[in-house]
Protein backbone atom coordinates (compact mmCIF):
# COMPACT_ATOMS: atom_id res chain seq x y z
CA UNK A 1 0.00 0.00 0.00
CA UNK A 2 1.26 3.11 -1.29
CA UNK A 3 1.53 5.72 1.77
CA UNK A 4 2.42 9.44 1.55
CA UNK A 5 5.71 10.21 3.02
CA UNK A 6 6.66 13.66 4.59
CA UNK A 7 8.43 15.27 7.91
CA UNK A 8 8.31 18.65 9.18
CA UNK A 9 10.69 20.48 11.73
CA UNK A 10 9.79 20.77 15.61
CA UNK A 11 11.69 23.96 16.46
CA UNK A 12 13.13 24.71 19.89
CA UNK A 13 12.56 21.40 21.43
CA UNK A 14 12.45 21.04 25.26
CA UNK A 15 12.90 17.33 26.57
CA UNK A 16 11.66 16.10 29.78
CA UNK A 17 15.27 16.49 31.08
CA UNK A 18 15.70 19.88 30.41
CA UNK A 19 17.62 19.71 27.46
CA UNK A 20 16.81 21.13 24.39
CA UNK A 21 17.70 20.81 20.65
CA UNK A 22 17.40 23.80 18.17
CA UNK A 23 15.06 21.97 16.24
CA UNK A 24 13.66 17.77 15.69
CA UNK A 25 12.71 15.75 13.29
CA UNK A 26 9.13 14.29 13.39
CA UNK A 27 8.62 11.99 10.34
CA UNK A 28 5.67 10.56 9.37
CA UNK A 29 2.91 8.86 7.04
CA UNK A 30 -0.02 9.27 5.62
CA UNK A 31 -3.25 7.48 4.13
CA UNK A 32 -6.32 8.74 2.80
CA UNK A 33 -7.71 12.23 2.54
CA UNK A 34 -8.83 15.13 4.95
CA UNK A 35 -12.63 15.75 5.62
CA UNK A 36 -13.85 18.60 6.89
CA UNK A 37 -17.28 18.58 8.73
CA UNK A 38 -19.76 21.57 8.99
CA UNK A 39 -17.13 23.96 11.42
CA UNK A 40 -14.75 23.55 8.89
CA UNK A 41 -12.41 21.05 11.25
CA UNK A 42 -10.75 17.24 10.07
CA UNK A 43 -12.92 15.17 11.62
CA UNK A 44 -11.79 11.80 9.95
CA UNK A 45 -8.50 11.97 11.14
CA UNK A 46 -6.79 8.76 12.78
CA UNK A 47 -3.34 8.59 14.76
CA UNK A 48 -1.50 5.16 14.50
CA UNK A 49 1.26 4.79 16.83
CA UNK A 50 4.02 2.05 16.31
CA UNK A 51 6.25 -0.37 18.93
CA UNK A 52 10.01 -0.12 19.89
CA UNK A 53 12.59 0.11 17.04
CA UNK A 54 9.65 0.28 14.92
CA UNK A 55 8.33 3.07 12.64
CA UNK A 56 4.64 3.90 11.06
CA UNK A 57 5.36 1.18 8.23
CA UNK A 58 4.78 -1.11 10.46
CA UNK A 59 1.35 -0.79 9.64
CA UNK A 60 2.07 -1.20 5.94
CA UNK A 61 3.10 -4.73 5.74
CA UNK A 62 0.18 -6.79 4.54
CA UNK A 63 -0.50 -9.12 7.45
CA UNK A 64 -1.50 -5.94 9.37
CA UNK A 65 -2.53 -3.11 6.56
CA UNK A 66 -4.67 -5.99 4.28
CA UNK A 67 -6.93 -6.27 7.51
CA UNK A 68 -7.24 -2.67 7.83
CA UNK A 69 -7.33 -0.40 5.20
CA UNK A 70 -9.42 -1.48 2.51
CA UNK A 71 -12.81 -1.11 1.02
CA UNK A 72 -15.17 -1.73 4.03
CA UNK A 73 -12.47 -2.21 6.45
CA UNK A 74 -12.58 -0.79 9.53
CA UNK A 75 -10.26 2.00 8.79
CA UNK A 76 -11.11 2.53 4.69
CA UNK A 77 -8.86 4.88 3.52
CA UNK A 78 -11.77 6.44 1.47
CA UNK A 79 -12.88 7.48 4.51
CA UNK A 80 -10.46 8.09 7.30
CA UNK A 81 -7.07 10.10 7.26
CA UNK A 82 -4.98 8.06 8.67
CA UNK A 83 -1.49 9.35 10.40
CA UNK A 84 1.34 6.94 10.94
CA UNK A 85 4.44 9.05 12.51
CA UNK A 86 7.93 7.56 13.72
CA UNK A 87 8.38 8.39 16.96
CA UNK A 88 11.40 9.90 18.06
CA UNK A 89 14.00 8.13 17.65
CA UNK A 90 12.90 5.84 15.70
CA UNK A 91 12.89 5.67 11.30
CA UNK A 92 12.79 8.77 9.49
CA UNK A 93 12.58 11.25 12.74
CA UNK A 94 15.26 12.57 14.75
CA UNK A 95 17.55 9.97 16.46
CA UNK A 96 21.03 9.17 18.04
CA UNK A 97 22.45 7.82 14.21
CA UNK A 98 21.82 10.89 12.38
CA UNK A 99 24.99 12.39 14.33
CA UNK A 100 24.75 13.26 17.25
CA UNK A 101 25.39 9.51 18.90
CA UNK A 102 25.68 9.05 22.43
CA UNK A 103 25.42 13.16 22.50
CA UNK A 104 21.35 13.02 21.75
CA UNK A 105 19.35 13.95 24.68
CA UNK A 106 17.83 10.68 26.18
CA UNK A 107 13.73 11.26 25.25
CA UNK A 108 11.56 9.33 27.09
CA UNK A 109 7.94 8.55 26.15
CA UNK A 110 6.32 12.06 27.40
CA UNK A 111 9.27 13.55 24.66
CA UNK A 112 7.49 11.47 21.73
CA UNK A 113 3.67 12.20 22.44
CA UNK A 114 4.65 15.85 22.83
CA UNK A 115 6.41 15.54 19.13
CA UNK A 116 3.51 14.38 17.83
CA UNK A 117 0.68 16.35 19.36
CA UNK A 118 2.92 19.00 17.74
CA UNK A 119 2.73 16.73 14.83
CA UNK A 120 -1.30 16.59 14.90
CA UNK A 121 -2.19 19.85 16.34
CA UNK A 122 0.67 22.54 15.08
CA UNK A 123 1.68 21.35 11.47
CA UNK A 124 -1.57 18.93 10.55
CA UNK A 125 -4.50 21.57 12.34
CA UNK A 126 -6.24 18.66 14.01
CA UNK A 127 -8.08 19.62 16.81
CA UNK A 128 -10.13 16.50 17.64
CA UNK A 129 -8.74 13.13 16.48
CA UNK A 130 -11.13 10.81 15.58
CA UNK A 131 -9.32 7.72 16.96
CA UNK A 132 -5.79 6.97 18.57
CA UNK A 133 -4.73 3.31 18.64
CA UNK A 134 -1.10 1.97 18.96
CA UNK A 135 0.56 -1.38 19.66
CA UNK A 136 3.24 -2.03 22.38
CA UNK A 137 4.67 1.04 22.72
CA UNK A 138 2.15 2.50 20.63
CA UNK A 139 -0.22 1.24 22.67
CA UNK A 140 1.55 2.35 26.25
CA UNK A 141 1.38 6.01 24.64
CA UNK A 142 -1.85 5.62 23.62
CA UNK A 143 -2.38 5.51 27.48
CA UNK A 144 -0.86 8.68 27.62
CA UNK A 145 -2.56 10.27 24.85
CA UNK A 146 -5.71 9.69 27.12
CA UNK A 147 -4.18 11.60 30.03
CA UNK A 148 -2.27 14.36 29.30
CA UNK A 149 -4.27 15.25 25.93
CA UNK A 150 -8.19 14.37 27.45
CA UNK A 151 -9.80 15.84 24.50
CA UNK A 152 -8.17 15.32 21.62
CA UNK A 153 -9.65 12.50 20.41
CA UNK A 154 -12.72 11.01 20.59
CA UNK A 155 -11.70 7.15 21.35
CA UNK A 156 -8.73 5.73 22.81
CA UNK A 157 -7.60 1.72 21.30
CA UNK A 158 -3.88 0.78 23.55
CA UNK A 159 -3.44 -2.78 21.97
CA UNK A 160 -0.62 -5.30 23.38
CA UNK A 161 -0.10 -2.60 26.65
CA UNK A 162 -0.61 -2.29 30.26
CA UNK A 163 -1.05 1.26 32.24
CA UNK A 164 1.60 0.33 34.75
CA UNK A 165 4.97 1.56 34.35
CA UNK A 166 7.55 -1.02 32.97
CA UNK A 167 8.57 -3.95 35.71
CA UNK A 168 8.79 -7.40 35.58
CA UNK A 169 10.10 -9.19 32.80
CA UNK A 170 9.42 -6.42 30.93
CA UNK A 171 11.80 -4.42 32.92
CA UNK A 172 14.35 -6.81 33.04
CA UNK A 173 14.91 -7.70 29.68
CA UNK A 174 15.09 -4.00 28.50
CA UNK A 175 18.22 -3.97 30.56
CA UNK A 176 19.69 -6.72 29.48
CA UNK A 177 19.23 -5.85 26.33
CA UNK A 178 20.77 -2.24 26.73
CA UNK A 179 23.90 -3.68 29.09
CA UNK A 180 24.33 -6.56 26.37
CA UNK A 181 25.83 -3.91 24.07
CA UNK A 182 27.15 -1.11 26.37
CA UNK A 183 29.05 -4.05 28.14
CA UNK A 184 30.58 -4.98 24.49
CA UNK A 185 34.27 -3.67 23.99
CA UNK A 186 33.38 -2.99 20.30
CA UNK A 187 30.61 -0.80 21.95
CA UNK A 188 33.28 2.01 22.59
CA UNK A 189 31.22 3.86 25.46
CA UNK A 190 29.20 4.53 22.32
CA UNK A 191 31.73 6.00 20.24
CA UNK A 192 32.06 3.20 17.25
CA UNK A 193 32.95 3.08 13.88
CA UNK A 194 31.39 0.10 13.02
CA UNK A 195 28.20 -1.90 14.47
CA UNK A 196 28.75 -3.85 17.44
CA UNK A 197 27.98 -7.50 17.20
CA UNK A 198 26.58 -7.17 20.61
CA UNK A 199 23.44 -5.58 18.56
CA UNK A 200 22.46 -8.70 17.17
CA UNK A 201 22.69 -10.25 20.54
CA UNK A 202 20.05 -8.02 22.09
CA UNK A 203 17.81 -8.56 19.39
CA UNK A 204 17.80 -12.26 20.35
CA UNK A 205 16.72 -11.51 23.42
CA UNK A 206 14.16 -8.94 21.97
CA UNK A 207 12.67 -11.66 20.28
CA UNK A 208 13.20 -14.72 22.89
CA UNK A 209 10.89 -12.36 25.27
CA UNK A 210 8.50 -11.05 22.37
CA UNK A 211 7.34 -14.44 20.68
CA UNK A 212 5.13 -16.63 21.96
CA UNK A 213 6.34 -19.84 23.97
CA UNK A 214 3.96 -22.51 21.48
CA UNK A 215 5.11 -19.93 18.26
CA UNK A 216 8.65 -20.41 19.79
CA UNK A 217 8.16 -24.21 20.07
CA UNK A 218 6.74 -25.59 16.99
CA UNK A 219 9.80 -23.09 15.01
CA UNK A 220 12.82 -23.71 17.37
CA UNK A 221 12.30 -27.85 17.07
CA UNK A 222 16.43 -28.12 17.39
CA UNK A 223 19.72 -26.91 18.05
CA UNK A 224 20.48 -26.46 14.53
CA UNK A 225 17.42 -23.91 13.60
CA UNK A 226 18.33 -22.61 16.91
CA UNK A 227 21.53 -22.19 15.61
CA UNK A 228 20.71 -20.69 12.59
CA UNK A 229 17.65 -18.82 14.06
CA UNK A 230 20.15 -16.93 16.01
CA UNK A 231 22.65 -15.79 13.44
CA UNK A 232 19.92 -14.76 11.18
CA UNK A 233 18.98 -12.21 14.12
CA UNK A 234 22.25 -11.02 14.44
CA UNK A 235 23.28 -10.41 11.13
CA UNK A 236 19.94 -8.83 10.17
CA UNK A 237 20.31 -6.87 13.48
CA UNK A 238 23.77 -5.55 12.96
CA UNK A 239 23.25 -4.73 9.22
CA UNK A 240 19.86 -2.67 9.73
CA UNK A 241 20.01 -1.23 13.63
CA UNK A 242 22.33 1.26 15.69
CA UNK A 243 23.94 0.44 18.65
CA UNK A 244 22.93 4.02 20.01
CA UNK A 245 19.77 3.97 18.53
CA UNK A 246 18.53 0.54 19.96
CA UNK A 247 19.65 1.83 23.52
CA UNK A 248 17.94 5.28 23.64
CA UNK A 249 14.83 2.91 21.99
CA UNK A 250 14.46 0.80 25.22
CA UNK A 251 15.62 3.10 27.52
CA UNK A 252 12.87 5.41 26.96
CA UNK A 253 10.38 3.78 28.64
CA UNK A 254 11.85 5.65 31.83
CA UNK A 255 9.29 7.84 32.50
CA UNK A 256 6.33 5.72 31.10
CA UNK A 257 3.45 5.41 34.27
CA UNK A 258 -0.39 6.50 33.64
CA UNK A 259 -1.29 4.04 36.54
CA UNK A 260 -1.69 7.05 38.62
CA UNK A 261 -3.55 9.11 36.68
CA UNK A 262 -6.33 6.67 34.32
CA UNK A 263 -9.42 8.51 35.85
CA UNK A 264 -8.29 11.72 33.53
CA UNK A 265 -9.34 9.59 31.19
CA UNK A 266 -12.74 10.72 29.74
CA UNK A 267 -12.94 9.33 26.09
CA UNK A 268 -14.13 5.99 25.22
CA UNK A 269 -11.24 3.61 25.33
CA UNK A 270 -11.11 -0.31 24.39
CA UNK A 271 -8.15 -1.92 25.38
CA UNK A 272 -6.97 -5.18 23.86
CA UNK A 273 -4.10 -7.41 24.74
CA UNK A 274 -3.16 -11.26 23.95
CA UNK A 275 -3.71 -14.07 26.86
CA UNK A 276 0.20 -15.73 25.54
CA UNK A 277 1.74 -12.02 25.56
CA UNK A 278 4.74 -12.47 28.54
CA UNK A 279 5.17 -8.89 28.06
CA UNK A 280 2.15 -8.01 29.30
CA UNK A 281 1.32 -10.81 31.77
CA UNK A 282 -2.58 -11.65 31.42
CA UNK A 283 -2.03 -13.85 34.26
CA UNK A 284 -1.57 -11.03 36.52
CA UNK A 285 -4.76 -9.72 36.23
CA UNK A 286 -3.91 -6.10 35.90
CA UNK A 287 -5.51 -4.74 32.98
CA UNK A 288 -8.58 -6.06 34.53
CA UNK A 289 -8.03 -3.78 37.50
CA UNK A 290 -6.76 -1.19 35.60
CA UNK A 291 -9.85 -0.66 32.88
CA UNK A 292 -12.26 -0.53 36.15
CA UNK A 293 -10.64 3.03 37.05
CA UNK A 294 -11.45 4.29 33.21
CA UNK A 295 -15.23 5.91 33.11
CA UNK A 296 -15.59 4.72 29.83
CA UNK A 297 -13.21 1.93 29.27
CA UNK A 298 -13.69 -1.99 28.19
CA UNK A 299 -10.84 -4.45 27.93
CA UNK A 300 -10.06 -7.58 25.61
CA UNK A 301 -7.96 -9.87 26.23
CA UNK A 302 -7.42 -12.20 22.42
CA UNK A 303 -7.57 -15.89 23.35
CA UNK A 304 -4.16 -17.92 22.68
CA UNK A 305 -4.46 -19.76 19.47
CA UNK A 306 -2.14 -21.26 16.51
CA UNK A 307 -2.96 -17.90 15.16
CA UNK A 308 -1.46 -15.66 17.99
CA UNK A 309 2.44 -15.47 18.59
CA UNK A 310 2.58 -13.82 21.91
CA UNK A 311 3.38 -10.21 21.59
CA UNK A 312 4.01 -9.91 18.25
CA UNK A 313 0.31 -11.23 17.81
CA UNK A 314 -0.03 -6.94 17.04
CA UNK A 315 0.92 -7.59 13.55
CA UNK A 316 -1.45 -9.44 12.90
CA UNK A 317 -4.32 -7.49 12.27
CA UNK A 318 -7.32 -10.17 11.40
CA UNK A 319 -7.01 -10.88 15.02
CA UNK A 320 -7.84 -7.54 16.37
CA UNK A 321 -8.97 -5.55 13.35
CA UNK A 322 -12.72 -6.07 14.60
CA UNK A 323 -12.09 -4.07 17.66
CA UNK A 324 -11.10 -1.43 15.92
CA UNK A 325 -14.44 -1.55 14.14
CA UNK A 326 -16.33 -2.21 17.54
CA UNK A 327 -14.53 1.07 19.12
CA UNK A 328 -15.67 3.30 16.16
CA UNK A 329 -19.33 1.79 16.27
CA UNK A 330 -19.43 2.63 19.69
CA UNK A 331 -18.49 5.93 19.52
CA UNK A 332 -20.58 7.13 16.46
CA UNK A 333 -19.73 10.97 15.85
CA UNK A 334 -17.87 10.72 19.05
CA UNK A 335 -20.45 9.79 20.91
CA UNK A 336 -21.24 6.70 23.20
CA UNK A 337 -23.97 4.76 21.88
CA UNK A 338 -26.30 2.82 23.86
CA UNK A 339 -24.54 -0.54 24.07
CA UNK A 340 -21.29 0.78 25.76
CA UNK A 341 -20.36 -0.98 29.02
CA UNK A 342 -17.47 -2.10 30.99
CA UNK A 343 -16.67 -5.91 29.96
Amino acid sequence: MEATEAHVTLTDFRFGSGETLPAVTQHYRTLGTPRRGADGAIDNAVLLLHGTTGGGSQFLIPSTADHLFGPGQPLDIDTYFVILPDALGHGGSSKPSDGLGNRFPQYGYVDIVTAHHRLVTEHLGIRTLRLVAGTSMGGMQTWMWGEMYPDAMSALMPIAALPQPVRGRNLLYRRLLIDAIRTDPAYRGGDYDTQPRSVGLAFNIFGLMTHGVPALERAVDSIATADARVTEETDNAVQQQDANDVIWEFAASFDYDPSGGLEKITAPLLAVNFEDDEVNPNELGILQHAIERVARGRAVVVPTSPETDGHLSLKDANLWAHHVQEILEWTVDGHLTATSHHQ
